[in-house]
């Protein structure tokens, strides 16, 4: 009898053999190993490693936990109160690809220093006055001139149990996250011990690259009004081995002196013994820039103002009504012709009496300084003249050159060179110890190969109002030089920078001449309870 055909293939299909089935692989362990590698069938010729996990992978991931942990760590506990003079601080350490420090001096604005180099940056946030120890201020301000001291004890004190904390936080957060993710006690205490080494790595990095003299070079960000009590004003540099402990400790008191603005503190006022030259180029028509210009001048208190070019856009009669605020400014002005500005404008301004026009060399001494100048031979905006270019830019610098020396043979030498074009202005390297220019829209900082130092301004017109057309409008730049009265040498300048269309807040950048960081000069005046 034939067999049924449905049973016989039901037999078949019982009788034939499993096949291998893959391991399981639980969520726990995907959390054990962060970069879990999918394991294949045991023997599986495609994949001789089968099962094995990728060291690099591995060790990727328990980099990622302990990088994180430490973050969370110092997130959560890693920060310190601390007193610094008669404020109060709170002191954090953060993850920083770049280091150095920031002090927010809420709401005036911030301090950024370039303290040191390491993956952490140190944030200080001062929270408010004491009042207690800002009236033993007022009432004993001969302690100002201890003020230094007490400064850096406080410092000392605070940063060290900032160490303190921060290993306790990298170390738990790191082993407790470890924990969390690998379940395994011994995985946690390595996730922490690599913590440790790492922040040791960046105490030794930051370390090795400190520089006391970054509160020298501050860059601040904030109120404009506030810009110059709290960058204070330029000194010249020592290398002494407390001015670190003596430039914070006049940020220090500076900082009390705006937080305590009500009270019988003595108010800040410029070191008397440099001379503030406020640097401005290519207005191009823009009549915010007067007032900006004013508000610099009363700020910083500026003994002169020097422009290097192009106020106006056509140099037509009808745009010198434009030039009358600046017979109101409150300082002294200087100006040189740019190539957007006429003879006509020129006479214009010869007319007004706080006003000095230079042109083919001419000098003035203002302010304690000499300057000499001369205008753009060239006048872009008449289409009808042939454009001549660098070599006449060049002939008009040799001719200011010329001119230099002669005053010098004279026995009266020039402080200040002033053209448009900075091709003219490269001219009179050698002759003159500093060289100003505009004409380009954007700084410029050069040490010329005979000594002369060139500084060209960007436009403290942001571009003119046809920068407003633009997407982002161009930025409006000025610059205080701090001239040192008995050489009459620029000692330091502060680069300010403002959005294009903002007048209230600024970027303020502290600078100095390397040759002063490398030769040193003449000591700084000390501490007085005057700032």
């Amino acid at each position: 009898m034939a067999r049924d055909p449905f049973r016989a293939a039901v037999a078949r299909t019982r009788h034939r053999p499993r096949t291998e089935r893959h391991p399981r692989t639980s969520l726990r362990s995907v959390l054990r190993s962060p970069f879990h590698t999918p394991l294949r069938s045991p023997g599986d010729p495609a994949d001789p490693l089968a099962g094995a996990p990728n060291p690099y992978l591995r060790a990727l991931g328990l980099l990622t936990v302990v990088v994180l942990g430490a973050w969370l760590g110092l997130l959560i506990v890693g920060s310190v109160r601390t007193p610094v003079g008669p404020m109060d601080t709170n002191m954090t350490l953060r993850p920083s690809l770049a280091g150095g420090s920031k002090i927010n001096v809420a709401p005036l604005g911030a301090l950024e220093l370039n303290s040191h180099v390491a993956p952490l940056r140190l944030d200080v946030d001062v929270d408010r006055l004491d009042p207690g120890r800002s009236q033993t201020l007022v009432d004993h301000p001969e302690q100002f001139s201890g003020l230094q001291d007490q400064v850096a004890r406080d410092v000392a004190t605070g940063t060290r149990e900032l160490a303190v904390r921060s290993c306790v936080a990298v170390v738990s957060g790191a082993t407790a996250l470890g924990l969390a993710v690998y379940r395994r006690p011994r995985r946690a205490l390595a996730a922490g011990g690599l913590a440790l080494t790492l922040l040791a790595a960046s105490a030794v990095s930051a370390y090795a690259t400190w520089n006391p003299k970054s509160v020298l070079e501050p860059q601040f960000s904030g109120l404009l009004s506030s810009a110059p009590s709290v960058v204070g004003d330029a000194r010249s540099i020592v290398t002494e081995f407390d001015v670190y402990q003596r430039e914070l400790a006049r940020l220090v008191t500076n900082v009390t002196k705006l937080y305590d603005a009500t009270s019988t503190l003595p108010v800040y006022r410029p070191d008397p013994g440099t001379i503030r030259v406020l640097h401005v180029s290519d207005i191009h028509l823009n009549p915010a820039a007067w007032h900006i210009i004013g508000s610099l001048v009363e700020q910083y208190e500026i003994g002169v103002i020097i422009d290097s070019g192009d106020t106006m856009d056509h140099g037509s009669a009808a745009e010198n009504g434009f030039l009358d605020p600046v017979r109101d400014l409150g300082a002294p002005y200087v100006w040189v012709r740019g190539n957007h500005d006429s003879t006509v404008t020129q006479d214009y301004l010869k007319g007004f009496e706080n006003v000095r026009v230079l042109d083919e060399g001419s000098a003035v001494s203002v302010a304690g300084l000499r300057i000499s100048g001369t205008g753009d031979p060239q006048f872009t905006p008449d289409r009808s003249l042939p454009a001549e270019g660098r070599a006449a830019e060049r002939a008009a610098g040799v001719r200011l050159a010329a001119a230099i020396r002669a005053q010098k043979r004279a026995g009266t030498p020039v402080d200040i060179a002033v053209a448009h074009d900075p091709n003219a202005a490269r001219e009179t390297d050698g002759t003159v110890p500093l060289v100003l220019a505009g004409h380009v829209h954007h700084r410029v900082n050069e040490l010329l190969k005979l000594g002369t130092r060139l500084k060209v301004e960007g436009s403290t017109g942001g571009g003119g109002l046809r920068a407003v057309q633009n997407e982002k409008p161009e930025k409006v730049r000025a610059s205080v030089l701090y001239m040192d009265r008995a050489t009459r040498r620029l000692q330091a300048w502060d680069e300010i920078t403002l959005g294009g269309l903002g007048l209230t807040t600024a970027e303020v950048s502290r600078h100095l001449p390397q040759e002063n960081l490398e030769n040193g000069g003449p000591s700084p005046t000390p501490v007085a309870t005057s700032r």
